[in-house]
């Protein structure tokens, strides 16, 4: 799964705008602009999520869910948790 915030971090770390992550994933602007304006996770139908997560693994993106290690030891944007940034 991918959050409409890790789309947004993976585009920022890649300097593309949301037309050229289109034009990367094969997916519409319209679409990318859809997926990107999600509660949280994002929403599609599986091939243009599949579509999307490609394109960004093929661009050098590693995205991490919540609780998993980054193996690659490369940049990464992740949230903490509301614990831990409140330092409780």
């Amino acid at each position: 799964m991918i959050s409409a915030g890790q789309m947004r971090a993976a585009r920022a770390l890649l300097g593309i705008d949301q037309r050229q992550l289109a034009e990367l994933s094969g997916l519409s602007v319209p679409t990318i602009q859809r997926m990107e304006a999600s509660e949280s996770v994002v929403r599609g139908n599986v091939d243009s999520l599949m579509k999307l997560v490609a394109a960004l693994d093929q661009a050098g993106i590693e995205l991490i869910g919540e609780g998993a290690l980054s193996q690659g030891g490369g940049r990464g944007v992740r949230l903490k948790t509301l614990a831990a940034s409140s330092g409780t």
